[in-house]
């Protein structure tokens, strides 16, 4: 497998299955740091299944995942944590915890097995927190949180994970449209920053907004890559999501919305 140079994170050959159907064949996707790559689909088109095969967590039928040039395979979990977080699409709270105790779930990879947070730990616990605007909550229980603060948190539980990649299925999951912004800034940020991020949206305008590159999965094996520029027009999308899409002006910015009609097949 040839790996570009400046590839932080990389699949080539991928293919991923569900029964006897193929939903992504071939896919071959190279993301540096300072980008951050939208994947967009249908219900059902593969995109969970896509990141959690990316994150090493279910293994694909065909191709190579690499972090650095290196075979995700050949990598301990605890090392891929410390450079690779994954954000899922749900998260269930077994045990009482109070939420900043759940933030710091996040750093573990980086502490020892005898080990207890540093105060530096926690400091970067209180600042992810902070970031999504939780802190005054810290001490709560986490299942007094709202299904939006919840979600909030779970971001906050990987940015103090400090990864170089960022995996995110859903992250605006729960979130109001300010919420949804603020994540996404976040994200954008940290992607300026250096990481890589992979983020699948339902919305394709946030993914207009912040992506400097889209991942179209067509769900039968198909898929498109490009600049967000180029590869999100109407015909693609309206194959995508198998409804009329139409692109409307906003600024200096095209969006899309669906009006409702079924695309011809």
């Amino acid at each position: 497998m040839t790996v570009p140079e400046a590839s932080l994170f990389s699949c080539d050959n991928l293919r991923i299955d569900v029964g006897d159907r193929i939903l992504v064949d071939a896919l071959a996707v190279s993301v540096q740091r300072g980008e951050l790559l939208g994947v967009l689909g249908q219900n059902g088109s593969g995109k969970t299944l896509t990141m959690h095969t990316l994150a090493g967590l279910r293994p694909s039928v065909a191709g190579h995942v690499a972090l650095d040039g290196e075979d995700l395979s050949s990598i301990g979990r605890q090392a891929i944590a410390r450079r690779l977080a994954l954000l899922p699409q749900h998260v269930d709270d077994i045990f009482p915890a109070t939420v900043l105790d759940t933030a710091m779930i996040g750093r573990h990879p980086h502490i020892g097995r005898f080990q207890w947070e540093s105060a530096e730990d926690v400091n970067i616990g209180r600042a992810a927190l902070a970031a999504v605007d939780l802190e005054e909550l810290a001490r709560r229980d986490v299942s007094t949180l709202s299904g939006g603060e919840r979600r909030r948190l779970a971001i906050a539980q990987v940015l103090a994970q400090q990864p170089d990649v960022f995996l995110l299925d859903e992250p605006t999951n729960h979130l109001d449209p300010q919420h949804q912004l603020d994540a996404l800034r976040l994200f954008r940020q940290r992607a300026d920053e250096g990481a890589a991020v992979i983020a699948t949206l339902h919305d394709v305008n946030l993914a207009v907004r912040f992506a400097d590159r889209c991942l179209l999965l067509y769900g039968d094996g198909r898929w498109d890559l490009g600049a967000t520029r180029d590869v999100l027009d109407e015909d693609r999308l309206t194959r995508l999501y198998q409804t009329e899409m139409e692109a409307v002006q906003w600024r200096d910015t095209r969006l899309f919305v669906a009006s409702g009609d079924v695309a011809a097949q």
